[in-house]
């Protein structure tokens, strides 16, 4: 569905925005684990300013399926507190879970708050919110590779797929 080339390509141009955004204010790059670690990854060797990085754990997902409930397991461990925060994501699909992310971000006193994500994904989405980067907009489809899983497989492969169950 997407192709590696085209992925590495579109996250270097996701930060180079950054770059400019960001220049001179040491971000956060926060991942969301797991799926964003690839892309987290990735992202950062392409940026050409100082930042720090961080995870966090949320989920809500089973199989194809939301759960509806989000699952925070595992806390930041630096101190957010008048930071600027780039929660870095695989997929913002239903917008539930990011959207928690951020009101957390913002309740621990963060300076700022983005999203910043591989896929941003329609379908499903349940919450008006704004995504401010994307390296690819989709329509529908559930999709697996580059960090995004179905029950926990696929994780590993270099491109996009749309699985088709």
């Amino acid at each position: 569905m997407i192709p590696e080339a085209e992925i590495k390509k579109k996250i270097k141009e996701t930060a180079e925005k950054l770059n400019t955004d960001y220049s001179g204010k040491n971000p956060v790059l926060m991942g969301v684990l797991k799926g964003s670690f690839i892309f987290l990854a990735d992202l950062t060797r392409a940026m050409g300013i100082e930042h720090e990085i961080d995870l966090i754990g949320a989920s809500s997902y089973e199989g194809t399926s939301s759960t509806g409930e989000i699952g925070f397991t595992k806390e930041p461990d630096l101190v957010i507190r008048n930071r600027h925060i780039i929660l870095v994501e695989d997929i913002v699909d239903t917008g539930r879970t990011i959207v928690a992310l951020k009101k957390y971000m913002q309740s621990l006193q963060a300076q700022s708050v983005k999203i910043c994500t591989l896929i941003d994904k329609h379908e499903r989405r349940e919450t008006r919110m704004n995504v401010d980067y994307s390296c690819f907009t989709l329509e529908k489809g559930f999709i697996v590779g580059y960090g995004l899983d179905y029950n926990e497989r696929f994780r590993y492969l270099p491109e996009i797929h749309d699985l088709k169950l």
